[in-house]
């Protein structure tokens, strides 16, 4: 996706992105080099992130989606691909040129308690990047900056010498946000930043994100297995399976249209409503690991259409099946027509 600006003249210039992912692969090694045996965490993905786009990255647990985000920050070395952040190649820096780029790029991680120094205040917690990357801060100025974002994340002053312990999960969570804001990034990784606190809690911290989206222009890459909150959070969204991006859509387009069987089927497992009817399951076996993945379609072992010879043998590239919606699938379809046609697949 390509953001818009206005030229001095009033017509539309292309935006470039913030963020570019091209062909970035990494593979795991299970036991020797010689043995053969691979795991593909991320397997041949690409996409770009607009400026000020929130980027909803779903799927199950070992789909590659943790994996995924630790690459677009450095914080992990591809196998193959390139991370391109305006303009500039991530892997192909120095560490002085990296260091730099640390300043743009910042995540908050599932867990805050473990994500920060239990030994450590709040202030002091959010004051370490402005020591590490703005040495030359003195510390009434480090103090005023942590301040301000202690304000800015909506807690109190008194919170900037309680230590982690002394506080609530989502307490912690809007530490872990503030101290990822310290340095004024353009990008945000946010990997599963809400499935650690009550749910009770989530819709504060969900909104809390949109404000200062809003405020600060921040880019975001959302990680998450849960449908609800991604719907919320994300304007577009790219559904991983076993490595993979196997759709991608806007928010309207993944939820609404549809078009792979996964994406279907991780539709159908959100609980309905009081009274509705489950809709029929689409998955009818459990994942293979992504080091034993099948030939063909990584899905056609679990797919109601997996018995056709092609899903068996060709792996589907991404296709375009409607403006800016790519389906990786030999037989994208809605969910009612792909039922209709598992029911008269032969046995």
């Amino acid at each position: 996706m390509t953001s818009t600006a206005l030229q001095p003249d009033g017509t539309a210039r292309a935006e470039a992105p913030l963020v570019s992912v091209e062909a970035l692969t990494r593979l795991f090694h299970l036991g020797s080099r010689r043995s053969g045996r691979v795991v593909h965490a991320v397997d041949d993905v690409s996409f770009v992130l607009a400026r000020g786009e929130t980027l909803g990255l779903v799927g199950e647990s070992g789909s590659g989606k943790s994996t995924l985000a630790r690459l677009m920050l450095h914080l992990d070395t591809p196998t193959a691909g390139r991370v391109v952040f305006e303009g500039v190649d991530i892997f192909e820096t120095t560490d002085s040129e990296l260091r730099k780029l640390r300043r743009e790029m910042q995540i908050v991680f599932q867990d805050p308690f473990a994500s920060l120094n239990q030994r450590k205040t709040v202030e002091q917690i959010i004051s370490f990047p402005l020591q590490v990357h703005q040495p030359s801060l003195g510390r009434k100025e480090r103090s005023a900056r942590v301040h301000e974002l202690i304000d800015l994340v909506g807690l109190r002053g008194e919170h900037a010498r309680a230590y982690p312990r002394q506080l609530s999960g989502g307490q912690c969570q809007r530490v872990s946000i503030a101290r990822a804001l310290a340095l004024g990034p353009k990008l945000v990784v946010l990997d599963e930043a809400v499935s650690a606190v009550d749910v009770s809690i989530q819709a504060q911290i969900l909104n809390l994100l949109k404000d200062l989206q809003s405020r600060l222009g921040l880019t975001y890459l959302f990680v998450t297995h849960d449908l609800a909150v991604v719907r919320y959070m994300a304007s577009s969204i790219a559904v991983m399976y076993l490595g993979r991006i196997v759709e991608q859509g806007s928010r309207e387009q993944l939820f609404d249209a549809p078009r792979h069987p996964y994406t279907h089927a991780l539709l159908a497992a959100i609980p309905p409503p009081p009274g509705v009817e489950s809709p029929p399951a689409l998955i009818l076996r459990d994942a293979p690991t992504t080091g034993a993945l099948p030939t063909g379609c990584r899905f056609h072992p679990r797919c109601p259409l997996g018995r056709r010879e092609i899903c068996q043998t060709v792996e589907p590239p991404l296709q375009e099946v409607a403006s800016g919606h790519t389906v990786a699938c030999h037989f994208p379809q809605s969910a009612e027509s792909l039922l209709v046609e598992a029911a008269r697949e032969p046995e």
